[in-house]
């Protein structure tokens, strides 16, 4: 029976994998016997090489196999099938409330019939958008479980180097949840699409700006969401009493806005348990009046099923009908929150609390306002509260203003799930992270970024005061996000997932027509409001450019003035210096070698301490990273001479960072454990070099008084190590990090300067500084003062 692609790639994996440790063996040991590498490579089998370093391998420990996450039961699935009606379907589930009189913004209807060509429009928009592209492609390239645009660049990034910043790693691979795949040799284009990203700087460059302009597109709607929704709402009491005039609607706007962003420090867990039952009594509303609205005024607009009604639209009102999509995509903002927020609950709570509650509330909903305004064309200003029957006005008013609270709420989740993100790969500058919830990861709270959002909502509030200008800026915020991750989603699907072409090209032609036609109608309202997502995203890239810029810049400058371990030797062998009973950890972002912050030191502190630890934090392009993976360790040679480690510290991008224990304990006890581990190794590996002896057999070719012996010997080493670091630690410990001036380079040009000199510069002086991320006690750290002229 013929093997599956995925049998033949994993098999494939396996035999390259053998053949590089065969390679590796043939150099470590080139005039050996095949008897002893074959000992060698028995070895290899209990132990783990690293790339700490391109010119050295050492152990790394005990090799953790892959384990799949496991099911989660269908109670938690439910209950977080719930808990996601409240915080990821508030924006979307509030659509109804300006759709149609955004679509007919002049406020008349000159065809009976165009209502069932925007009523189809809306149909097969939100089945194409919200429920095939999202809840059943999209979701499927969450990247362990997390979403959004970060989560898709994440995953180019792991199946190809197109990351901007050298520092992968062999060892990468072997993290639990990388997943790493080679293409299928098979599939010729998914290995020519990865050999093009791979060799083009600029592809590169584009996929970052790209990533970047989503990002900011996603925060963009974070700010017009909660104002479109809030005002929309309260204009609704306009129906029971002429005297509310617009300022005052304005105001009490604002006052909820407010409002609703100090409730956000309670966190996701708590604010989506209030917020569902609330959500799921709205959309019971929304549908039950849209029944009775279809029911008592018009069943025929069931015909809008067929997309005739769309042409026929299209041919009476022409350049009206297209301008009029950017008020039908308002129909589906708040999709993007279905991916952004999938971390903060799982794939399949989301698809069920799609499929079974909001997009059959929705279409009801829809259906029974077309139904209204058949009879009622001259309402269409008003539609929402004006097809409500009198008696339900009070309780939908009430229910409306608290969805409207709610709908903002899933952009702002949204908002710091994806800021998070950007942040641990280098593109967003530090701000804290709270983690609200101890039960379900990735609920996250920013508070520099809460109240930043409160500020620019208050303000685009007070200076649009209307839907109408606020739903042009909306609809163009909400396309490009779309239409950025389905590229992406393209790219996935031919590099990755190795997608049949006819499958793609159907997407392509279906779902980026789609949006495409609906990108061209909202830019077409640019000056009318459409420019401010576009001036939000200029101002938060330009932010995300210059962090990431520098960042690369720093970088690039450590690794070209690293500290070779001839130098190193050299210094901690220096008679010159006072060694001194403590442990030193120095804290770097560099890779490859020791970093250049080690040299200033020595050079003005003659004295260090007598066990060193070089600790490189490093993001991995993946979204957690087991604890047990998380530490790289490495001892610098000569290893009986020094105590000098150096550590690679590995994160994913929605890790949580010293929640559970501080960073020291933690770093301390996985170097007792690889050091159990080097010890042991290295020593049973000298024994069974000198005796010509192997694991299996050792107990059989040589006599039990001498396996005795050197099973004795190996713990005495080990013992001895470990009691040399215990004895530094008890001494004390002193963190060192680089308190680094960045300043442009003689002859910079001005644009460099001004990037370097005055932009960064102010970013840094105004953010969270390293010792805050990392939980280090201030009484036992030490800054080293350091210019980098980039």
């Amino acid at each position: 029976m013929d093997m599956s692609s995925d049998d033949h790639v994993e098999e494939d994996h396996h035999k390259h994998e053998e053949m590089e440790e065969e390679m590796e063996l043939e150099e470590e040991f080139p005039h050996q016997d095949h008897q002893l590498k074959g000992k060698k490579k028995s070895w290899s089998k209990l132990r783990r090489y690293d790339s700490l370093d391109v010119e050295s391998r050492s152990v790394r420990g005990h090799v953790h196999g892959g384990h799949g996450s496991k099911g989660a039961e269908w109670s938690v699935i439910l209950h977080l099938a719930f808990q996601s009606i409240g915080i990821v379907y508030g924006d979307i589930g509030t659509s109804p409330l300006y759709v149609f009189s955004s679509t007919f913004s002049n406020g008349i209807i000159k065809h009976n019939d165009d209502i069932l060509g925007v009523l189809s429009m809306i149909f097969y928009t939100l089945t194409l958008i919200p429920l095939v592209k999202y809840v059943f492609i999209v979701l499927r390239a969450n990247d362990n479980g997390d979403g959004g645009t970060f989560a898709l660049y994440s995953l180019i990034c792991r199946y190809a180097k197109v990351g901007l910043i050298p520092s992968q790693q062999a060892e990468d691979r072997e993290v639990s949840n990388f997943k790493l795949e080679s293409p299928n040799d098979r599939l010729k284009r998914a290995s020519r699409l990865k050999s093009k990203l791979e060799s083009s700087q600029s592809a590169k460059y584009f996929l970052l700006f790209a990533t970047m302009l989503g990002t900011s597109m996603v925060i963009g709607d974070g700010v017009l969401t909660p104002c479109i929704s809030v005002l929309s709402a309260v204009g609704g009491i306009k129906q029971a009493t002429s005297a509310m005039t617009e300022d005052m609607i304005v105001w009490i706007s604002v006052v909820i806005l407010v409002c609703l962003f100090m409730l956000q420090r309670l966190g996701t867990d708590k604010v989506g348990y209030s917020f569902a039952p609330i959500i799921c009594i709205w959309f019971a509303f929304i549908g039950g009046i849209g029944v009775f609205n279809f029911i008592k005024f018009d069943p025929t607009v069931v015909k809008a099923l067929n997309p005739q009604y769309i042409l026929q639209y299209f041919r009476r009102n022409k350049k009206e009908a297209w301008i009029s999509l950017g008020g039908i995509v308002l129909a589906i903002t708040g999709t993007e929150a279905l991916f952004a927020d999938v971390g903060h609950f799982t794939v399949p709570s989301i698809q069920i609390s799609m499929c079974s509650v909001t997009y059959p509330a929705l279409i009801f909903a829809y259906t029974g306002q077309a139904a209204y305004l058949r009879k009622h064309n001259e309402d269409v200003a008003d539609t929402f509260f004006k097809s409500i029957p009198d008696s339900l006005y009070w309780p939908m008013f009430v229910l409306a203003v608290l969805a409207a609270i709610i709908a903002s709420q899933a952009m702002i989740s949204g908002t710091f799930s994806i800021i998070q993100q950007s942040l641990s790969l280098g593109c967003f500058p530090r701000v804290k992270i709270v983690h609200t919830s101890a039960k379900y990861e990735g609920q996250v709270f920013i508070p520099e970024i809460n109240y930043l959002l409160m500020l620019a909502c208050v303000g685009v509030t007070l200076g649009f005061r209307n839907t109408t200008r606020i739903g042009n800026a909306y609809g163009i915020a909400v396309v490009f996000v779309m239409t950025l991750t389905s590229s992406f989603l393209v790219l996935i699907m031919i590099m990755i997932w190795k997608t049949p072409i006819l499958f793609i090209i159907s997407y392509v032609f279906v779902i980026g027509t789609v949006e495409l036609l609906y990108l061209s109608s909202v830019l077409y309202k640019f000056d009318q409001g459409g420019y401010l997502p576009l001036a939000f995203a200029a101002v938060l890239m330009s932010i995300m450019y210059v962090w990431n810029n520098v960042y690369r810049r720093k970088y690039y400058y450590e690794l070209d003035n690293k500290i070779s371990q001839d130098k190193l030797k050299e210094v901690v062998n220096d008679t010159n210096f006072c060694q001194i009973p403590g442990l030193a950890i120095f804290y770097s972002e560099l890779v490859q070698g020791i970093p250049p912050i080690f040299k200033h030191y020595i050079e003005n502190v003659p004295a260090l301490q007598s066990v060193l630890i070089f600790v490189s934090i490093k993001s991995l392009p993946i979204s957690k990273v087991p604890v047990e993976e998380r530490f790289l360790f490495r001892q610098v040679e000569p290893k009986d001479q020094l105590n000098v480690f150096r550590c690679v510290v590995r994160y994913g991008y929605t890790d949580v960072r010293n929640e559970q224990e501080p960073f020291e304990t933690m770093l301390i006890e996985k170097l007792k454990e690889f050091i159990r581990d080097e010890v042991w190794f290295s020593q049973r590996e000298n024994s069974a070099e000198q005796n010509g002896e192997t694991f299996e057999g050792e107990s059989e070719n040589n006599d039990h008084v001498k396996a005795q012996v050197d099973e004795e010997r190996r713990w005495e080493a080990v013992d001895r190590e470990m009691e040399a670091v215990e004895k530094a630690w008890r001494a004390g410990v002193v963190h060192l990090i680089g308190e680094n001036e960045v300043v442009a380079g003689e002859g910079a040009g001005i644009g460099k300067r001004i990037l370097i000199d005055y932009a960064y510069n102010f970013l840094k002086r105004n953010l969270r500084q390293s010792e805050k991320v990392f939980d280090i006690p201030h009484k036992r750290m030490l800054k080293v003062g350091m210019t980098y002229e980039l």
